[in-house]
């Protein structure tokens, strides 16, 4: 669990970094400059790619932890990881279903 939530986290920040590229590129595109962000398309296309797919893994992450804390298991993951995917779970959602841009 500790492993997964770490990792969880990390695909976390790439949601985040990849939501900020987004916004980012559609106001220079808005602009006209049509050149993009960072001149390397592999490295924004992994975090784009990994920020997207974090909604799953912490969809995931989220029903684990719930059962492990209704079964009342030892967690060994340290709290300001949980608190922050769990944090991010609903901005993902809105994100995902309810944001129009």
């Amino acid at each position: 669990m500790r492993l997964f939530s770490k990792i969880v986290f990390i695909f976390n920040t790439c949601f985040i970094a990849a939501a900020i590229l987004r916004l980012v590129e559609m106001a220079k595109r808005s602009q006209g400059n049509l050149d993009a962000l960072i001149p390397l398309a592999p490295l924004e296309g992994a975090l784009v790619v990994l920020g997207y797919s974090a909604i799953f893994l912490n969809a995931f992450f989220v029903c684990v932890y719930l059962y492990r804390l209704a079964a009342r298991k030892l967690n060994l993951v340290q709290p300001w990881i949980v608190y922050f995917n769990l944090v991010m779970f609903p901005v993902q959602v809105w994100y995902f279903f309810f944001a129009n841009f």
